[in-house]
């Protein structure tokens, strides 16, 4: 007789649909999918919602495997001695193991101003929060938008092709994780659009007003509308649950995505900590980390051994409007090298991303456990770095015993 057993996934971004219908692929597997939103949101193109190109959500039926069950609210809670979560709305819901993909948001809005006076877009809900503020607002009106990073390069560039007139306040560098040819192809690419890059070491916002943007050198920045993309937080689901967590609040587990506290419970995406040495928050890393994941899950199911991770990165890809990109390849250790593809063809290969990220989950969902690029070679670079950093801390205690 095969034995029965519930698989819960809380969180339907990229990794927890990924890890959701990989699950599917044995059967006596019954998986619930939580997720406070009833569509599933392409959160690499939030900023076109805000800039109006794109309402950047997908139907589930689209990326979600028939046999997955959506239950569409808000853990409040999760009760791992019990093998429980509690909802919002609904009643609880019991489990064999659970999958933690809570993903990432805004960071908190710490900076004096900035919670009344900005406007976060690392949701959906933030997203469409802004897009009728931007609408209502005359086409001169100064548009600032807050941290260099990714999303803050893109919203930039995007409202800026749109005909916004826009000042990026870096708080530092333009794209740190940028190689300095892919950093001076984006100013170029910025500077076309007509956006003011206000950059170094004092441009870090210290307060935000109705209409302007304090910095740290004393300069005032008119804004009449301010975007805020500096930094991501995770919620705190695991910490109000008594789960150990990494200084931020993700989930602490070892390399099998295992937490370190319950072997019922495994993490992915944004939300996970392997080894406390978590990976660059992305979509590159969400997918290849849920079907670990899953398959970690079902090792256990087995009674196996679940196989370690190993994540390798291609690079970072970013928008500079609908007519222009940079592809900014990497080591696989993600580290980025000389070499990207910019200007149009970086915009053709950056749509090519955003498209086959849905195609993949809607591949797996269709064919579960098709997916693969989780278990692509890197070498041992992550456990190199791991025992360095073991090595390095041994040596610590050694020298202060």
């Amino acid at each position: 007789m095969t034995q029965h057993t519930d698989v819960v996934v809380i969180g339907g971004g990229y990794a927890g649909v990924m890890t959701a219908n990989r699950l599917t692929r044995r059967d006596g597997v019954t998986v619930t999918l939580i997720n406070p939103r009833a569509t599933f949101v392409e959160r690499i193109r939030l900023h076109q919602l805000a800039a109006g190109t794109d309402d950047a959500v997908v139907e589930y039926r689209e990326v979600l495997a028939e046999g997955v069950r959506l239950v569409v609210d808000t853990v409040t809670r999760i009760n791992a001695p019990e093998r429980t979560v509690t909802l919002g709305a609904g009643a609880p819901i019991g489990y064999d193991y659970l999958v933690y993909a809570v993903g990432s948001g805004s960071a908190d809005l710490r900076v004096p101003g900035a919670a009344e006076f900005a406007y976060p877009i690392t949701t959906l809900e933030e997203a469409q929060r802004l897009r009728p503020v931007l609408d209502a607002a005359p086409r001169t009106a100064a548009v600032t938008v807050v941290g260099a990073g990714p999303t803050g390069i893109e919203a930039a560039a995007e409202l800026a092709e749109r005909g916004r007139r826009v000042t990026l306040v870096c708080g530092g560098v333009l794209g740190p994780y940028l190689h300095a040819r892919g950093r001076r192809s984006v100013a170029g690419r910025l500077a076309r659009l007509g956006v003011t890059v206000l950059d170094g070491p004092g441009t870090r916002v210290t307060a935000v007003t109705r209409d302007a943007v304090e910095l740290g050198d004393g300069r005032t920045v008119p804004s009449e509308v301010t975007v805020w993309t500096a930094g991501f937080g995770v919620p705190d689901l695991a910490v109000r649950s008594g789960l150990t967590t990494d200084a931020l609040g993700r989930l602490l587990t070892d390399e099998t995505l295992t937490s370190v506290d319950d072997e019922r419970v495994v993490a992915a995406g944004d939300s996970a900590a392997p080894s406390d040495v978590p990976l660059r928050m992305s979509c590159q890393a969400a997918m290849p980390l849920g079907a670990r994941a899953a398959d970690t899950v079902l090792s256990r199911i087995d009674g196996e051994r679940p196989s370690t991770l190993n994540q390798v990165f291609a690079g970072q890809c970013i928008s500079l409007g609908r007519r222009a990109g940079i592809f900014q390849f990497a080591h696989r250790n993600d580290v980025a090298l000389w070499f990207h593809i910019a200007g149009r063809p970086g915009a053709k290969l950056k749509e090519l991303v955003c498209k086959g990220t849905v195609k993949h989950l809607a591949d797996e969902a269709r064919e579960p456990g098709s997916y693969g690029l989780h278990r692509v070679s890197g070498g041992d670079q992550r456990g190199q770095r791991l025992r360095a950093e073991r090595d390095g801390a041994a040596a610590t205690v050694g020298r202060t015993a």
